[in-house]
Formats: C-alpha cells, structure tokens, sequence
C-alpha cells in the first residue's frame, strides 16, 4: 500500500511540474503589456497555488457528504433488508421476538460492567 501512495504522489508531483513547465495560452496584461520573463511564472505559480488549495478544499467537502450520505443509505438498505426478511419469513417472528429480548438483556448487563475495567 504504501508503493502505491508512493508511486501515485509521484505522478501528481509529475503533473504539477508539467503544468508549471508547460507555457499557458492566458495572457495576462499589465497597462496594457503582457507579462514576461520571471513576474508571469510567479502569476502562474499563485494560479496553481490557488487551483491547489481550492481542490483539496472540495474534496474534503466531497469526503464529509458522500460519507453522509453513504450512512444514510447503508441505514436504509439494513431496514430494507429486515423488512423484507420479515416478509419472506413470517413464520421466525415469534422466534426472534424472544431472542431479541435475550439480546437486549445480555447488551444491557455487559454495557453496565464495560465502564469497571
């Protein structure tokens, strides 16, 4: 695994030096004369510094909604899946009606005597 977070920083480092390296067709003018030599690299190099964080800003965002919304469906394709085995099985319910209630019991007593160690 960590060959591979390895190999994929250095493809991204890759990129960015061949997005630095590589002349942009935005021209950007000053008083009417556009930029050159060293003044216009720093300008690009802001522009990717920028692009860079705003990025990482949406991604972070994506990551926090998409890991919601992942909890919400996962809780909804559970209650599915119980509701439909309660309907492909009718005949456990009064099976696991006393089961759930001795699963209650033993979860009560051991969340009790968890908090001593």
């Amino acid at each position: 695994m960590k060959k591979i977070a390895l190999l994929l920083a250095l493809v991204v480092i890759a990129l960015l030096a061949w997005v630095l390296f590589r002349s942009s067709d935005v021209v950007i003018t000053v008083n009417g004369e556009p930029l050159t030599g060293p003044v216009r690299v720093a300008a690009e190099g802001w522009g990717l510094l920028v692009t860079v964080v705003a990025m990482f800003c949406a991604a972070i965002l994506l990551a926090f909604v998409f890991a919601g919304i992942g909890l919400i469906v996962l809780g909804v394709l559970v209650l599915a899946g119980l509701l439909l085995a309660w309907l492909a099985f009718p005949f456990l319910v009064p099976l696991l009606a006393p089961l759930f209630l001795v699963w209650l019991f033993v979860a009560a007593t051991r969340g009790s005597g968890s908090g001593r160690r």
